[in-house]
């Protein structure tokens, strides 16, 4: 069995001006062209059942709004935590600001503000995208004793969780970056990522407008619970965004060893 090498996997995407003006960028650039790497988090394919067609996305890593080559006040104000959802023809840009509902203008100021989940079509915004998803041989840890054995080596871990609803079918892949080990009962727990949770009663075309980040823990090979980032109230006129939404699914869940 194969599985992705998380360790080596990147989300490239090329910004040309002078060869499709960006319609993301919240500032104007100090170089015309620019290309951002952001290794790869989660990989999430969508099946529909009734007709096999199969949509793959993938979450890039987190980090923070800049201004690319500035000489100062790199960081832009406000700030937020930026995450990207892309596949090869659609993407998400999520961004989370200190509260739920900021905005702010992009550039050039023609084309309005910018919320903080902006989606659109590659081939409009960028001149390129690279999702290099490389795969190697991969173990299948089938015990309790043999997923303890590989965390207390140090082994890279993969998890494959899959699930599904009436219309679709869900594959799930992932690093394990941390999970907890005990030798003496033989017991496992992951808790990690963030990875994407779909919304499945969504059509095909509009799947990535309806994904949210979560975290992820299992004990177990038959279901799992996710922390999904949500929306959580501090007063009547503020929310802020928070991993509080606890959910579980049945699924079934693979340790996979690099």
């Amino acid at each position: 069995m194969e599985a992705i090498d998380f360790w080596n996997a990147y989300l490239t995407w090329r910004t040309d001006w002078n060869v499709i003006p960006s319609k993301t960028a919240s500032s104007k650039p100090v170089h015309t062209l620019n290309n951002a790497r952001m290794p790869i988090d989660c990989c999430c394919h969508i099946t529909e059942k009734a007709t096999g067609e199969e949509r793959s996305f993938v979450l890039g890593g987190n980090c923070k709004t800049e201004q690319v080559g500035a000489d100062r006040d790199i960081w832009t104000m406000p700030n937020a935590d930026f995450v990207p959802v892309f596949s090869q023809e659609q993407f998400m840009m999520i961004k989370t600001f200190e509260r739920v509902g900021t905005r702010v203008q992009l550039y050039p100021p023609t084309l309005g503000e910018q919320s903080d989940r902006q989606i659109g079509r590659c081939a409009d915004n960028f001149a390129n995208v690279r999702i290099d998803l490389p795969k190697q041989e991969a173990r299948v840890l089938d015990s309790n004793e043999m997923i303890v054995s590989a965390v207390l080596e140090n082994r890279h871990l993969v998890a494959r969780t899959t699930y599904e609803v009436e219309r679709y079918a869900v594959t799930l892949e992932y690093p394990v970056r941390t999970i907890n080990a005990n030798e003496r009962d033989n017991a496992y727990q992951t808790d990690t990522g963030p990875v994407l949770i779909p919304d499945l009663d969504r059509d095909p075309d509009d799947l990535i407008s309806g994904f949210e980040l979560a975290y992820s823990a299992f004990n177990t090979t038959d279901w799992i619970e996710f922390i999904v980032r949500a929306a959580a109230p501090l007063t009547d006129e503020i929310s802020v965004f928070h991993y509080s939404e606890s959910r579980r699914l049945d699924t079934t869940n693979v340790m996979l060893q690099l």
